[in-house]
């Protein structure tokens, strides 16, 4: 016997409220409809509704059953999408944000040249250092730096994210190196978007409150400021290893950095993903594992010279 068979005529009638109205929706006759229904209810050993010449209501178990059934239909209806966009080119209106400094730097390149490939796709970028609600914002993606909060979303890692604690061999010099997270009280911090930084200790994250006389909400603006000396700073991978690297930058602390975190592509819970999203997903995923940046055989591993940084 066909498991199915009566549940497309039983939602039907229970969202219709007749078995004429249902079986005009269906293409069947009502007499089929009704058939349908009760051998069905005759499976299930109980009654699905309550019957008047005029109209029919569920009964509690039939209301319970009607949402079993129609998330069955949902689910049934999403694999046939699934399966036959799979070879969809993606199309339509795509919308979507990131964070300003990273997504001018490497996610808007990269959009555009997938837009290139597709030219059936318009994309909406919104660059913002706020935490959109995607939902309310009617996103179809958002790419997010760090650590995860908001369960209601769908996460592909695209990327590491490795945080260093640096300063410039000159602001070394002549103010010392910290050598524990108590010692940097003591030490002019640059701040960027938070004065809360993360580290690891004794295996567990502890977040430090810290002090300095300058602050931007820029990046980019807080390593020109630590190249210049100014201070310490704690900033992710992409900024400083080039830095490191070449000696302008000293790492501290590397032991007591926080674990890894990562580049995010988040969207809304759904159980298929569009073509134009999922194809996007996947070349932002290889297009950064390509960047320098990202490709850590150009890294060599960065040490610092007190033993602990």
């Amino acid at each position: 016997m066909n498991r199915w068979e009566g549940l497309d005529e039983f939602v039907a009638v229970a969202e219709c409220g007749q078995f004429t109205a249902a079986a005009e929706r269906l293409g069947l006759s009502s007499s089929q409809v009704s058939r349908q229904i009760a051998r069905l209810e005759e499976r299930l050993q109980t009654r699905l509704f309550y019957r008047s010449t005029r109209r029919v209501a569920l009964t509690e178990a039939g209301q319970t059953f009607l949402q079993h059934c129609q998330r069955l239909q949902d689910a049934r209806e999403e694999a046939l999408r699934a399966v036959g966009d799979l070879g969809s080119a993606p199309k339509g209106l795509l919308r979507m944000t990131c964070a300003v400094a990273y997504g001018e730097r490497f996610i808007v390149p990269l959009v555009t040249d997938f837009m290139s490939r597709h030219p059936q796709l318009r994309v909406e970028i919104e660059l913002s250092n706020r935490t959109l609600d995607m939902v309310q914002e009617g996103l179809d993606l958002a790419i997010r730096l760090g650590r995860l909060q908001d369960s209601r979303l769908v996460a592909t890692r695209l990327a590491p994210r490795q945080m260093y604690l640096c300063a410039a061999p000159a602001y070394l010099q002549q103010y010392g190196r910290p050598h524990s997270l108590s010692e940097l009280s003591r030490h002019n911090c640059l701040i960027g978007s938070s004065d809360i930084w993360t580290f690891q200790l004794n295996g567990r994250e502890s977040a430090q409150r810290v002090q300095g006389n300058w602050r931007c909400n820029s990046g980019q603006s807080v390593l020109e400021a630590a190249l210049r000396g100014l201070g310490l700073c704690q900033l992710p991978d992409y900024y400083v290893l080039e830095h490191l690297r070449s000696g302008a930058l000293v790492s501290l602390l590397a032991n007591q950095q926080p674990p890894n975190t990562a580049v995010w592509a988040l969207y809304p819970q759904q159980r298929h993903l569009s073509p134009k999203v999922r194809q996007l997903v996947d070349f932002l995923k290889d297009g950064l594992a390509q960047r320098r940046e990202y490709n850590l055989k150009h890294w060599p591993e960065i040490e610092g010279s007190d033993g602990q940084g």
